[in-house]
């Protein structure tokens, strides 16, 4: 099995240099924000140590920025294998993280399956297969980010859970490096390494953390002492991320202007809609069929008068944050670049009524999710996502697909037991969204108007 995998592995490889090329052969100037990082980062390769561009970070100067370690990289590759330092070998420094997201995401996999990993080249078939995601495997070909913040986080996960904390916390330092919210996934790693001591019955250990399905509103943990000692390499993580906010007056780097953190609540549900129409298939079908998850979202929903009447008093408070919280982005507004440009103007602007119509649909789709992520986990080990979600999204005025990579990762990672036949539809799905996405940012690029892209 193993040697088939790492013919898998290879051929991943080998398409993700191919579709590298492509992109160098056809986006031969640098697009969107490259043109922000890619001068940057030719200054660093010509040891122009001195030279930092205002509209990437705020004060002039600061050298430990959300994308330093990218540049690093790229200047490594300058340095040791005497690359030419150009827009071809920067973009290749993303797309390495890219071919190294599966092995990552195969012990991550893994862990919330409770199964060895294979060897170290020879990653699973599911994680070659979640590796394509659409987001990820398209910014894992522009000089962005995007992959290599989302590599970071999941090995600072990977080493916690293998009880690696110091390892973890310098990680943890890393993924910061590359974006400053990252800092809410080194307590989601410390939180999910944690979290499975919490898995026993009353009575047979102090420690009780109740399966998520069955568990009652007087369910928590009672010896939460006993797990802060691991706690203290993440606490030195937090401290430097507040020295830093403290420093910088405040955690928005670069052009503030235009990312003031605001209280966006919709965000929550564009991110649980988007999460659904993305990963349907890892939704529906697991070892029940999708008859079963259909079925308990709509008892869940209305299976009784009290689960109505809960359902009514969340659809009110939904419509209340729709209504006072819904924020219409200058960049959404006038960025016809991107797909949600066009999402927001012909579905959202269509009718002063048309968001409210959505709200069965997010209750529907995040009850979806529970269900699926909850059948295999305690109360606790389902409900630390969705909490420290909330402080990655809510404050992010702007909708972008982008911003959902990393929690959906982590979200799609808990779900364990997807179908063979499902994790083959799945790649399939993935598939056809890539190559469509990709065919438009190619080759349908508008005069006057240029490449439209996530």
């Amino acid at each position: 099995m193993s040697s088939n995998t790492r013919v898998l592995y290879l051929v991943y490889c080998g398409v993700a240099v191919a579709v590298l090329k492509e992109f160098n052969a056809v986006v031969t100037e640098p697009y969107m924000d490259e043109p922000f990082h890619v001068p940057q980062a030719l200054a660093y390769c010509e040891g122009e140590w001195s030279t930092w561009d205002p509209k990437i970070t705020t004060p002039p100067g600061l050298h430990v920025v959300h994308n330093f370690l990218l540049y690093m990289l790229s200047v490594l590759l300058h340095w040791v294998f005497m690359f030419k330092c150009n827009l071809n070998l920067l973009r290749l420094t993303t797309t390495l993280t890219l071919l190294a997201l599966p092995l990552v995401l195969t012990r991550l996999l893994g862990f919330h399956q409770r199964r060895r990993s294979p060897p170290t080249l020879a990653p699973s078939i599911e994680a070659l297969i979640l590796s394509t995601f659409p987001i990820a495997w398209f910014f894992g070909f522009l000089y962005y980010t995007e992959v290599p913040s989302l590599v970071s986080v999941l090995c600072t996960v990977v080493a916690a859970t293998q009880n690696k904390h110091w390892l973890a916390g310098l990680l943890g330092i890393v993924s910061c490096l590359f974006r400053q919210n990252n800092v809410i996934w080194v307590l989601y790693a410390y939180a999910a390494s944690q979290l499975m001591r919490l898995r026993f019955k009353p009575g047979q250990a102090e420690l009780h953390d109740p399966p998520a399905l069955g568990a009652g509103p007087g369910d928590a943990p009672k010896a939460l002492p006993e797990l802060l000692p691991a706690f203290i390499p993440y606490a030195v993580v937090l401290a430097l991320f507040g020295g830093f906010v403290i420093w910088n007056d405040g955690i928005v780097l670069g052009d503030k202007s235009n990312h003031i953190p605001s209280f966006h609540v919709p965000q929550l549900y564009y991110f649980i809609a988007f999460a659904t129409m993305i990963g349907w298939p890892a939704v529906l079908y697991g070892e029940s069929g999708p008859l079963k998850v259909a079925t308990e979202v709509i008892l869940r929903m209305f299976g009784n008068k009290r689960r109505t009447l809960l359902t009514v008093i969340i659809s009110i408070f939904m419509w209340i944050t729709i209504q006072r919280f819904t924020i219409h982005h200058p960049f959404l507004l006038s960025d016809n670049r991107h797909f949600t440009f066009y999402i927001w103007r012909r579905v959202f602007m269509l009718h002063a009524v048309v968001p409210y119509l959505f709200i069965p649909g997010y209750q529907a789709c995040a009850w979806a999710w529970w269900i699926r992520v909850a059948r295999d986990q305690s109360l606790l080990q389902t409900l630390v996502l969705p909490v420290l979600i909330l402080p990655t999204l809510l404050p992010t005025p702007l909708l972008e697909p982008r911003y959902f990579l990393v929690p959906y990762i982590l979200l799609r990672a808990q779900v364990v037991d997807v179908q063979p036949y499902g994790i083959f539809v799945e790649g399939i799905w993935y598939m056809v969204i890539n190559v469509a996405t990709m065919y438009v940012f190619l080759y349908k690029e508008r005069a006057g108007v240029g490449r439209f892209m996530w």
